[in-house]
């Protein structure tokens, strides 16, 4: 089985997508992530998400920067910390975005 990691329902958080598994939407991940957190912290403070769905929130913003526009640096990068390239080993290609999901602190 395939895991989709970030999923929208109409009827779980009005919509809203959220990562597998949580309570957290996309939107809470990244204004998380804006505010400082680093995936470590992250995970400490939400033992309920896993390091390939945070990535893959992290990804499903990059493609869809319309709707997280606010958390979009001029540049084009994620604001707030992503993850290093040592916690981004082993992810899939299609996560390793850099500037969306790896970031230089």
């Amino acid at each position: 089985m395939t895991i989709k990691w970030v999923v929208s329902d109409p009827l779980v958080m009005n919509g809203e997508p959220f990562c597998y598994g949580t309570r957290l939407t996309v939107r809470n991940i990244l204004e998380l992530r804006s505010a400082g957190y680093t995936l470590g912290r992250m995970l400490k403070d939400h033992p309920e998400l896993r390091r390939m769905g945070v990535a893959a929130a992290y990804e499903y913003a990059g493609r869809n920067r319309d709707r997280y526009a606010d958390f979009f640096e001029k540049d084009g990068s994620l604001m707030g910390p992503g993850y290093s390239e040592a916690e981004a080993d082993g992810l899939p290609s299609q996560y390793r975005i850099p500037g969306v999901v790896i970031k230089s602190a």
